[in-house]
């Protein structure tokens, strides 16, 4: 049994509250154990100035910040536009995931932003956020007229599946899934999973601290992620 009581391949209690704000067309406040993501999806018609609008592609990009509260002690706030290195790291993960589900030509020529902002921080913010974010994503282009009855696999929809994350690690030798930040803190392997509905990988982020790990412990952990991203899917709806 954990310090949470779960067991080792049960996912932290998640919460969605979608529509959470009204100024923008995706909003879900998601929550897991207690760890807090506000995740937002803008849209807007002018692309990055490295897009040619001609070309009738779109883009989808993210961004990524820890609240001064959302842990203890204070985070500093970021100030002038400077990211430190782990939010930038972050956020293009959260892109990477969300764009590897997007058929760009289809969604045209726009710009979709999606703003994780975490509120409380008890591990796991990365992947709660590019699960947070794949809902505000799908609610952002439904509002889409052309786009407001599809979804996500039907020919004409921009996204072509969901996408899910979810955190694996091994502590005191024994796989665990979704780990809290005290699991985090004392995992000897600690590994980040990105899939698709369709159980395709989006990306493996996966390091020994001061550790290594073998091939059956690999299959162990990719086993214990496939099981929480098809949960997670299933809150979905997918």
């Amino acid at each position: 049994m954990r310090t949470d009581g779960r067991e080792k391949d049960t996912l932290r209690a998640i919460t969605i509250h979608k529509n959470f704000t009204d100024k923008t067309p995706g909003s879900v406040l998601i929550q897991s154990g207690g760890t807090m993501v506000l995740c937002t999806a803008s849209i807007s018609d002018k692309l990055p100035p490295w897009m040619n609008p001609e070309d009738g592609h779109g883009w989808i990009t993210a961004e990524y910040n820890m609240l001064p509260g959302s842990t203890s002690p204070r985070k500093r706030r970021d100030r002038d536009g400077k990211v430190d290195g782990r939010s930038t790291e972050i956020q293009r993960l959260i892109g990477r995931s969300l764009r590897a589900v997007t058929d760009l030509k289809k969604l045209g020529p726009r710009l979709v932003t999606v703003d994780c902002d975490v509120l409380q921080a008890d591990g796991g913010t990365r992947t709660l956020s590019i699960t947070g974010g794949m809902i505000a994503l799908l609610d952002a282009i439904h509002s889409i007229d052309e786009f407001s009855t599809l979804q996500p696999g039907d020919p004409d929809f921009p996204l072509n599946d969901y996408v899910a994350a979810v955190s694996v690690g091994i502590v005191d030798g024994e796989p665990l899934l979704d780990l809290c930040y005290q699991e985090d803190f004392a995992a000897a392997v600690d590994m980040n999973v990105v899939m698709t509905g369709a159980g395709r990988f989006v990306e493996i982020q996966g390091t020994g601290e001061e550790a290594t790990f073998d091939e059956n412990e690999l299959t162990a952990l990719l086993g214990l992620a496939k099981k929480g991203i098809r949960e997670l899917l299933k809150l979905m709806g997918n």
